[in-house]
């Protein structure tokens, strides 16, 4: 498989291949997981004191949802506002960078972020977009104005 493809709007810019985007995301999952375990215990816990109980009740199922969004968004914002790539973007050089024209924002990553969720929820159809996409992106690249691409090896 073509590892990377040059796209005429991004005046060159190779894009990284699916499998190497895949296993970004699956590393950023291992660590965004415990972010997400850590901010449940405290929301149980909080939720534990405000009852007055001693035993731990399960969230509402809303909440729930809702605290693993807000964990997700948080997460990968913070490193795509900061340098454009989350640790797993950074081990299989992937980073995200916005359009020309467009900056990296919070309300823009928040908004890819939401883009990926229903890009996965549509049985993953938003993410196999890119392989036929000549331009490489996903769903929530086109919804967000952002697209990602390849980092050089070092040394190049």
């Amino acid at each position: 498989m073509n590892e990377q493809t040059h796209t005429p709007d991004n005046e060159g810019t190779p894009r990284p291949a699916l499998p190497r985007r895949l296993m970004a995301l699956v590393y950023d999952t291992f660590l965004v997981l415990p972010v997400i375990m850590l901010a449940f215990v405290i929301a149980m816990a909080l939720a534990a004191l405000a009852d007055g109980e001693a035993a731990v009740q399960p969230l509402n199922p809303w909440l729930a949802q809702g605290l693993i969004l807000l964990c997700l968004i948080g997460f990968f914002s913070a490193f795509w506002i900061k340098s454009g790539q989350t640790l797993g973007m950074q081990a299989w050089r992937v980073k995200l960078v916005a359009l020309p024209g467009k900056r990296l924002t919070v309300a823009r990553c928040a908004l890819r972020c939401l883009g990926a969720v229903l890009s996965a929820a549509c049985l993953g159809l938003g993410y196999l977009w890119c392989l036929i996409d000549r331009r490489g992106r996903y769903w929530h690249d086109y919804l967000s104005g952002t697209a990602l691409v390849l980092v050089p090896k070092r040394g190049k």
